[in-house]
């Protein structure tokens, strides 16, 4: 299904698309005073448009069209309802998280709205149709279960994104490169027969890098405008798009990968690995809360990326730190996927255990975080 030039032209046209629209929100937003204004648990000076999401989405609309118009992904759209109830999902999404941003809505009408979101991808064919639990086998989805298992996809990439979205930068530098392990793993899948087809998971996952580049220069350390939940929303929609038709419709009998380690034999449980930082933070974060008999849409400063300045780490540092533990978990994914031999994971853990070290005991830790002056945000 289309060819590295095809998808390159469209990831391409999205980037374009959401740099040049990224600074025409911004300045709409202004207008509106759509904006974070600085509080206790921001560390942004002046009030910041926080609907970056919009441009975002601009980027996926543009690149889904250009798509339709080029010959070589015409399967994909050829009597597929799959691509219009993407579209349908996202905006969906996306208009609640706007919402949110502009004057908060309540958890429950969030969460809703997602299973609204999810219902829709349901009923568009944007689903998993059985997957392998390492250990346990093959599960083939029942008409009854498929519901459910998207709902709850959804509403955990979902929230591991937008939890993540702490500090300029990182959370679209963290699903940009999640994003682009994803794309080469599914086009590699597809180029070796074994992905059902027509499968529009890496067209999804070249999208979901185009618009996440396109929108960091404005989004970077010194942000001049944050994706908000609206952004969030749509990135994690478009993550659990992706990694939902690769991973739940690989083939799950294949002896392709027989070399490897079982773990790897898992398609589903690859996006979990490379987007191992935002999952594991809402791991943490559940635990944190329920131990604290919290709310779980009550906000706290206990987040990964919380946790980095306070070690002594500046806004820029901590980031980089977060890109770089999903850089090398992206590797440490990709490295046996194209390496059937391969049995030698002793470079990462060593690279792991230096990253580490750094992370803990990094050499400027008496220093008081006071430079990178800019921004948590929201």
């Amino acid at each position: 299904m289309g060819d590295l030039n095809g998808y390159f032209i469209v990831g391409f046209c999205a980037m374009i698309v959401t740099l040049i629209a990224t600074p025409i929100v911004r300045s709409f937003a202004k207008k509106r005073n759509w904006v974070a204004v600085p509080d206790e648990r921001k560390v942004h000076t002046v009030a910041t448009p926080d609907v970056g999401g919009i441009a975002m989405f601009a980027g996926v609309v543009v690149a889904l069209g250009l798509a339709w118009q080029m010959d070589r992904f015409s399967p994909l759209f050829r009597g597929n309802s799959e691509p219009r109830g993407i579209l349908l999902a996202a905006l969906l999404i996306l208009v609640i998280g706007v919402i949110d941003d502009v004057r908060e809505l309540s958890a429950p009408a969030r969460v809703l709205a997602t299973v609204g979101a999810a219902m829709i991808l349901v009923q568009s064919g944007v689903t998993m149709f059985y997957f392998r639990v390492p250990f346990f086998g093959v599960i083939q989805l029942s008409s009854d279960w498929v519901p459910i298992v998207t709902v709850v996809w959804l509403l955990g990439m979902v929230q591991a994104i937008n939890l993540i979205d702490g500090l300029d930068g990182l959370a679209a530098g963290i699903v940009a490169i999640g994003s682009t392990a994803f794309f080469i793993y599914s086009f590699h899948l597809s180029d070796l027969g074994l992905l059902s087809e027509p499968n529009i998971g890496p067209l999804i996952a070249v999208i979901t890098i185009g618009v996440c580049v396109g929108f960091l220069p404005y989004n970077f350390n010194g942000a001049s405008i944050f994706m908000g939940d609206g952004g969030a929303y749509l990135l994690g929609l478009l993550v659990a798009v992706s990694t939902s038709v690769v991973g739940g419709r690989a083939d799950p009998t294949t002896q392709a990968f027989s070399g490897q380690t079982y773990f790897f034999l898992a398609p589903l449980v690859i996006p979990i690995i490379i987007l191992g930082v935002p999952i594991f933070d809402v791991a943490f974060a559940i635990v944190r809360r329920v131990s604290k008999r919290q709310g779980f849409s009550e906000a706290d400063k206990g987040h990964l990326h919380h946790r980095l300045i306070n070690l002594g780490h500046g806004p820029r540092r901590a980031v980089a730190i977060l890109w770089l533990w999903t850089a090398l978990l992206s590797a440490l994914v990709l490295y046996p996927v194209f390496n059937k031999s391969a049995t030698n994971f002793a470079p990462f853990g060593l690279v792991a255990l230096v990253l580490f070290l750094y992370t803990v005991l990094h050499p400027d830790l008496e220093r008081p975080a006071k430079d990178d002056s800019t921004s948590l945000s929201e």
